[in-house]
């Protein structure tokens, strides 16, 4: 039988928008302080795209940045996977805004729906296009333009959500020294009353009914998360560092979702990673959904913990409930 390919991360790009929404803005917005929202999430600022910019504006930002690092023309990708809960609409999918806009002719695409685990999600499908020999080059893109559907007068959720993408490249691997390991991913249903927008689906279609219920924005049970996130994050990161014959202390760079200051904390000590393995950005940029691991894969590169053969995990936990780990050695 013919061994799979292995797939790498042989490119990345991020991009936010330019304008910072801090604690001291929500602060005259809602009632809210920096010590609260500090002590809680442990974000300090976030980042809001303009009014009239959408998803795949901030994709193809990131996206141009992961092909000039790679050298590549938009004309070189096979296929472009967009992760994301905020499409700029229902259809066409954002994959094909993306790809029109890029102007990468003759790739073909489509989005993923995984939350604030899309981007993990959408890494591990690419690669199977990569596996199988099928596509040589699959543009990755975790986005999301949270401010979209957040309710700046409900303070359990204002204060968490930023904008955000960041894009990857995947391309085979030379060998076996770099390149995508294993994963383990995971969804609970039952969990999709904790984190969820009730409106303007099938379900709940858009009247005006939903409009003055507020059910077009973001609603969150945050203790339910929060108990759910540590325990199964932990749980899955644990599964795959033993069945690869490993311990947290191997792990050069644990890039988690970036949701919770505490989370992630809560995570790392659990699986006795050493604290400088531990990758954290979310006081600049709070939690942008799909696009927070790759986010926070761009600030490890910036702080020299990312070099060709580190060993990374990298760990999601989003609504739905959706959970995923994946381990690879970095490429670049």
């Amino acid at each position: 039988m013919t061994k799979p390919i292995r797939a790498k991360i042989s490119a990345l790009g991020t991009y936010v928008p330019p304008h910072v929404l801090t604690n001291a803005d929500l602060e005259k917005m809602v009632d809210t302080n920096n010590e609260w929202i500090m002590a809680r999430v442990g974000i300090r600022e976030r980042h809001i795209a303009e009014k009239g910019v959408a998803t795949s504006d901030l994709a193809v930002e990131a996206a141009k940045k992961a092909l000039a690092q790679r050298g590549l023309a938009p004309t070189d990708i096979d296929a472009i996977i967009v992760g994301t809960v905020t499409p700029d609409m229902f259809f066409p999918s954002t994959a094909c805004m993306v790809q029109d806009k890029l102007g990468a002719k003759g790739a073909w695409g489509f989005d993923l729906s995984a939350a604030c685990s899309a981007f993990l999600y959408s890494v591990q499908v690419g690669a199977q296009f990569i596996a199988s020999g099928s596509h040589k080059r699959v543009l990755v893109i975790g986005a999301d333009v949270m401010s979209s559907i957040i309710d700046y007068a409900d303070r359990a959720t204002c204060v968490i959500f930023g904008d955000g993408a960041g894009a990857a490249i995947l391309e085979p691997a030379e060998d076996d020294s770099v390149g995508l390991i294993d994963y383990i991913h995971e969804v609970d249903g039952s969990g999709s009353q904790f984190l969820y927008m009730p409106g303007g689906g099938s379900l709940h279609p858009t009247s005006k009914e939903t409009i003055a219920k507020r059910m077009h924005y973001v609603h969150q049970d945050g203790q339910q998360v929060f108990k759910f996130a540590v325990r199964k994050q932990t749980e899955l990161c644990q599964k795959l560092l033993e069945r690869n014959g490993l311990k947290g202390s191997d792990i050069d760079a644990f890039i988690p979702h970036q949701a919770n200051l505490r989370i992630i904390n809560a995570t790392a000590d659990r699986l006795g990673l050493r604290p400088e393995a531990v990758v954290v950005n979310i006081e600049r940029y709070g939690n942008t959904t799909a696009g927070t691991i790759p986010l926070a894969m761009n600030t490890a590169m910036e702080q020299g913990k990312l070099k060709k053969g580190s060993l990374v995990m990298l760990a999601s936990v989003g609504a739905g409930f959706t959970v995923g780990a994946t381990l690879l050695r970095w490429a670049f």
